[in-house]
């Protein structure tokens, strides 16, 4: 199993932060727009353990092209930055992998959309995330520690407080204090093929 090492910091503007990838010679990965589908048991057992099972379709914009990812996560370890054990398998059919799931017993929790820019940097996967309800986010990705803070370091993002929280976690407290049961939270109209920065 991989471990998923991860800083996440909400930001005002991720224009700013995409002039400072190019200025620090950073590549551009894609352009996405994610549905992720996140399941539990009926007694909510996953989240109870801290563990998340997820399916995501992943549209590149530029190309057109999807790909669905079913991915288990193990509870979070302790240390500076959230790293977790992850599990993943690319599935034929977004459908086909929901209906799987569900036979097994699992239900769908939340679905969400995301804009997604992924670049590389250092050893490390930068995602400029946007999502409805929640904002604009920086991700920073790596395989240690050490790699990561240095890449935040390099971003000029060391002033922003560390967001230990999943999106999912963040989307439910959202709803809930909102008092809303829904079980999408997606970009209104078009707003989801639109530009990250």
């Amino acid at each position: 199993m991989a471990v998923e090492i991860e800083a996440k910091m909400k930001v005002a503007d991720l224009t700013v932060i995409k002039q400072r990838l190019i200025a620090c010679g950073a590549t551009l990965i894609g352009e996405f727009l994610e549905r992720n589908t996140f399941f539990d048991t009926e007694d909510r057992s996953l989240l109870a353990a801290d563990e998340g099972l997820r399916l995501r379709q992943n549209q590149d914009l530029n190309t057109g092209k999807t790909i669905c990812i079913m991915t288990f996560k193990g509870p979070r370890q302790h240390g500076q930055l959230k790293s977790r054990e992850e599990t993943e398998t690319t599935v034929g059919s977004y459908t086909d992998a929901s209906g799987l799931i569900e036979r097994m017993g699992f239900i769908k929790v939340l679905s969400f959309e995301k804009r997604r820019d992924s670049w590389s940097l250092n050893g490390c996967e930068v995602e400029l995330d946007n999502l409805p309800r929640l904002g604009t986010f920086v991700e920073i990705e790596g395989p240690k520690d050490e790699t990561v803070l240095k890449v935040r370091e390099m971003l000029q993002l060391t002033d922003r407080p560390l967001v230990r929280a999943s999106y999912i976690a963040m989307l439910m407290t959202n709803l809930q204090e909102a008092g809303e049961s829904t079980h999408e939270v997606l970009f209104p109209g078009d707003l989801a093929k639109q530009r990250v920065a």
